[in-house]
C-alpha cells in the first residue's frame, strides 16, 4: 500500500485520506505544509482491489459518508472536509 509521509513538526499521528484529483484535498495538503505538520496521506483513488476496500472500511469508521478529505489525528479526532479553522485549531503551532 502506498502511504506517503510528509516531514514536519510532530503533532502526533496525523493521517489524511485524500483523492489525487480532489481540489479540497490539495488545499488540505497545502495547508498542512504551510503550518509545517508531519503527516501521512493515502490517495485512495490510486489504490486498487483489496487495498482500496481495506482503506474505505478504515475511512468509514471515522467518516461514515466516506467524503474527502478526511484527517484523523491520534486515532481520536476526525476532521471531514476542508475545515481550515478546525485544522489549525487541532494542529496549528
Amino acid at each position: 500500500m502506498n502511504i506517503n509521509h510528509i516531514d514536519g513538526k510532530n503533532k502526533g499521528n496525523v493521517k489524511l485520506y485524500s483523492l489525487s484529483t480532489c481540489g479540497w484535498c490539495k488545499k488540505t495538503k497545502a495547508l498542512l505544509k504551510n503550518i509545517g505538520v508531519a503527516y501521512d496521506f493515502i490517495d485512495v483513488d490510486l489504490l486498487s482491489g483489496n487495498e482500496k476496500d481495506k482503506i474505505y472500511a478504515e475511512l468509514e469508521k471515522w467518516n461514515p459518508i466516506g467524503s474527502f478529505p478526511t484527517i484523523v489525528i491520534n486515532n481520536d479526532v476526525c476532521i471531514a472536509g476542508f475545515n481550515e479553522d478546525k485544522i489549525i485549531k487541532e494542529l496549528g503551532t
